[in-house]
């Protein structure tokens, strides 16, 4: 489904304060008392806090975010009340978002909340259509946004809770929250004796939730409101058991993003390498941080967005790990020039963060001459890769070089060239980069040989891609790269040297000169990829797991992919939409399930 052009609240506010959607005609809360409103409604109504009980993990999902007050009362009750170290899971819906002034504005009337709605607004998500996760560290919490319509955001979410706020605007003014289809949803995303509170007791309603499997009971209103309902789930999907003993095969930009994916869920791993960490692809002085652009593939387009956004959150948060902001993306054939006008026209990207300058402004940027208009990526990203991983990962990688690994009864044992076993353990995550091809031969994975220079002190002012790239090291420029398959030889060649400064100077003569006044330091590593370079997210077998098939998206990816690995190994909410999640899974891929990607729709870049 698309989501619709306008997503705008046309938000009003009445003479008391309380802030009212003119496109629904409704209030956000009661005038009267909001905050008391959501609590005897919603928390209350959900048996909210003794439902916090002995859990580690909790998880809430809500119809209908609005000003986030219901989330800011959630979030001091389960600090207050919560076990220690346990994670709290969130996941909301909002088809016309506010801004963050404007919630700001609403939730101010309650500095009890000071603490929760500091925290909500400090990560208030872009307007962009899709899925947002929103880190809330002081809570052990997180929240997934989704901002669409409600039917698009349920079937992309793949969790499920244990209770649910459903606070859409009045059925009379905004059927589609309350649709028979909605509460099917609602009811296949919930766990055996899911808790479910709401405001109204339209006849509807009722209806559609004792449909669905929910047993309903009236209960007495709050305010003006004489009667609203709770529900309890009849049955509904059994919980999984969580993995333990989880081993993570690789310590690149993958296997760290699993480690850091884990304990922030309080999870502890061992992360083994058969070298010193980074010691493959992620060893580069510097990395790109650029999403595949496709321009006819809504969910891949999508998801590659929220990829770059989950990166450049987590990046933002590492110390040091961020080397320049915006990159500059030039055609690498003709077509290209078409094809990223209508990237930037997508609705995927805030207003101006991608958009295409004209051969003056390219040139202007850049310093160099440019014949071309290019793609201007302004959350694209260059990173430090040894900074990140040494933030990600945790003390005492194993070191191990695994040759081989096998089923066994308890899960997975990793053995050596001799074919002694290394290490017997209920969940390996495969994330070893090339590595990989070995271990998993019925994988569609295939190595690819990169080679790049890099002088120092020449600079850029803005990192450039094109086919090639040329990018800042903090002391210097990194260009190249060659593109080899199935070459794995990791030597320096002289040849390839000449490659890069020839491809340079083809593009940019002026910037290849500089580069050629001074020393020039050369490394080469292999990457993975896949035929349709698209990578590996998912189970392979029960406690198998990949991340791999990267290719040169790894720093753009990895952070958002291993985040829902981790919540598949820990029966917790992914991140990441069903409809891109789906794409990605080995299982699928190999089984020609998961939908094709559409080779006339994507580019070099």
């Amino acid at each position: 489904m698309t989501p619709p052009s306008d997503t705008s609240p046309d938000l009003v506010w009445d003479d008391d304060g309380t802030p009212r959607s003119g496109r629904f005609g409704d209030i956000y809360f009661s005038p009267e008392d909001g905050l008391a409103e959501t609590r005897a409604v919603f928390l209350d109504g959900c048996g909210l806090p003794d439902a916090f009980a002995g859990r580690d993990h909790f998880c809430v999902a809500e119809l209908g975010f609005g000003t986030g007050l219901n989330m800011a009362a959630l979030l001091m009750l389960w600090r207050e009340h919560a076990a220690p170290g346990a994670r709290l899971s969130l996941f909301s819906i909002e088809g016309f978002p506010l801004s963050r002034d404007e919630a700001a504005r609403a939730l101010s009337a309650w500095p009890e909340l000071e603490p929760a709605t500091r925290a909500l607004l400090d990560v208030w998500p872009p307007s962009t259509p899709g899925m947002h996760r929103l880190d809330l560290p002081a809570f052990n919490a997180t929240l997934d946004l989704a901002i669409g319509p409600v039917e698009q955001g349920l079937s992309n979410w793949a969790g499920l809770a244990d209770a649910w706020f459903l606070d859409g605007f009045s059925p009379a003014t905004n059927p589609d929250m309350w649709s028979p289809g909605v509460l099917s949803r609602v009811a296949a995303r919930s766990r055996p004796g899911a808790r479910l509170a709401t405001f109204t007791v339209a006849g509807a309603v009722r209806r559609g939730l004792a449909e669905a499997g929910f047993s309903v009971d009236k209960r007495p209103g709050h305010g003006r409101k004489r009667e609203r309902l709770e529900a309890v789930r009849d049955g509904g999907p059994a919980p999984k058991s969580p993995l333990s003993d989880i081993v993570i095969l690789g310590a690149g930009i993958a296997g760290a993003a699993l480690a850091r994916a884990f304990a922030a869920h309080g999870s502890t791993v061992e992360v083994i390498e058969a070298e010193a960490p980074g010691s493959g692809a992620s060893g580069f002085d510097a990395a790109l941080v650029t999403p595949r652009l496709d321009a006819g593939d809504a969910d891949l387009a999508a998801g590659f967005a929220q990829a770059l956004e989950r990166a450049g959150q987590l990046y933002d948060a590492v110390d040091g790990a961020v080397l320049a902001r915006g990159v500059l993306q030039l055609p690498g054939r003709e077509r290209d020039i078409d094809r990223h006008a209508r990237i930037a026209e997508q609705p995927i990207w805030q207003n101006g963060h991608m958009r295409v300058l004209s051969p003056g402004e390219a040139s202007d940027r850049l310093g160099e001459t440019v014949d071309t208009p290019g793609l201007l990526m302004v959350d694209a990203r260059v990173v430090r890769p040894r900074v990140i991983l040494s933030a990600w990962l945790p003390e005492g990688t194993t070191r191990a070089s695994v040759a081989r690994i096998e089923r066994h009864p308890e899960g997975w044992a990793l053995h050596d060239a001799e074919g002694a076993i290394i290490r017997r353990t209920s969940c390996l995550i495969v994330a070893g980069g090339a590595g990989a091809v070995a271990l998993l031969p019925d994988l569609a994975l295939q190595p690819v040989r990169g080679q790049v220079e890099v002088t120092p002190a020449v600079s850029i002012p803005l990192p450039v891609a094109w086919g090639g790239y040329a990018i800042p090291t903090g002391n210097g420029l990194l260009f190249g790269a060659t593109h080899d398959r199935d070459d794995t030889g990791v030597e320096v060649r002289a040849a390839d040297t000449m490659r890069n400064r020839a491809a340079l100077a083809a593009r940019f003569p002026g910037l290849a000169d500089r580069a050629g006044q001074g020393p020039v330091f050369s490394r080469a590593a292999t990457r993975a990829t896949t035929p349709d370079r698209l990578p590996y997210a998912g189970a392979i077998q029960e406690g198998l797991y990949m991340l791999g098939g990267l290719g040169s998206r790894g720093f753009c990816l990895a952070p958002l992919l291993a985040e829902h690995i981790a919540a598949l190994c820990l029966d917790r909410p992914s991140p990441m939409p069903d409809a891109f999640s789906r794409r990605l899974d080995p299982r699928l891929r190999e089984s020609g399930l998961a939908k094709p990607a559409k080779p006339s729709d994507v580019g070099a870049s």
